[in-house]
């Protein structure tokens, strides 16, 4: 295990050296070979854009869980970019649009809302390379040592972040967040019913952590989101920070994160194959229905 993922991570060292247009291309050829031979996560993303993209033609369906491929592809490959490319050639490559700053002055502090698209990692980079204040965030801890290291590594090299293991962090994020640091917020995975909601996704119940809403609302935080897209070929990254939402949150959570999940889908439209249809977004199921994954 240890030394497969020594030579995976030496592999996407080496590739980052390549220009963009062409470590795009060899990404999107991983991506087809994933497509090919990765018949469980096939299945879950097939099954995802069947329930939440039912009008569209079964032929349709497969050419967008191909592209999807493709894209995810494209967004283990460039990890290596990420973590190990010079600082400037990643500004030239990540283009950010909207208020990057905001969290610079604002007087509360700012929960950066940033649903799982495929360049999800980039946001990371975004907010410790285009603005100034040092952000928390919260991951999941590997089952390689070496890699978690690595990815923690890769994800804070730029000194301008902090991130907790998931299992024993919260405390620790939590008091950062009362002295006024930023945080980025992951609000579209499902983590079971605890502290959760079933919240309409595309129409289909889906299990949806409330924390989100009362977390800005006990911390008297400015919620601004934050979307990603892969840009064709060697054109780079786009990075929109949203204008913060108003009037959220509010005393409902259970709406707050229904408006959350309308944002999300709406952002989805814009680019279908982008979003991580590989999560089984719908695994808990309310009481008594059977899985939507059988």
């Amino acid at each position: 295990m240890e030394i497969g993922a020594r030579l995976l991570v030496a592999l996407l060292r080496l590739l980052q050296y390549l220009p963009l247009g062409a470590l795009a291309a060899v990404g999107r050829g991983f991506g087809a070979l994933l497509h090919r031979f990765g018949r469980e996560r096939r299945a879950i993303a097939e099954r995802n854009i069947e329930l939440c993209f039912p009008h569209l033609s079964p032929p349709e369906r497969r050419a967008l869980v191909r592209e999807h491929f493709a894209l995810l592809g494209r967004s283990l490959i460039e990890r290596g970019l990420l973590w190990y490319a010079p600082i400037e050639r990643l500004k030239s490559l990540i283009h950010v649009e909207g208020d990057v700053g905001l969290a610079e002055r604002s007087k509360r502090p700012v929960m950066w809302l940033v649903p799982h698209f495929l360049g999800l990692e980039v946001a990371g980079v975004a907010v410790q390379l285009f603005q100034s204040r040092s952000a928390v965030s919260i991951y999941q801890t590997q089952s390689s040592p070496y890699l978690d290291k690595v990815l923690k590594q890769g994800r804070l090299r730029f000194g301008r972040g902090e991130a907790f293991p998931r299992d024993a962090g919260v405390r620790q994020l939590l008091r950062r967040i009362k002295e006024g640091a930023p945080t980025l917020n992951l609000p579209d995975q499902d983590f079971g019913r605890k502290d959760s909601a079933f919240v309409p996704f595309f129409g289909v119940p889906a299990a949806t952590l409330l924390a989100p809403s009362r977390m800005a609302r006990a911390f008297d935080m400015v919620v601004q989101p934050v979307v990603v897209t892969i840009l064709p070929s060697g054109q780079g990254y786009h990075v929109h920070f949203m204008a913060p939402l108003e009037g959220w949150p509010t005393d409902d959570p259970l709406a707050d994160t229904a408006r959350t999940n309308g944002l999300i889908e709406a952002q989805i439209l814009r680019a279908p194959a982008q979003y991580l249809w590989v999560h089984k977004r719908f695994k808990t199921r309310p009481r008594g229905e059977p899985s939507l994954y059988a």
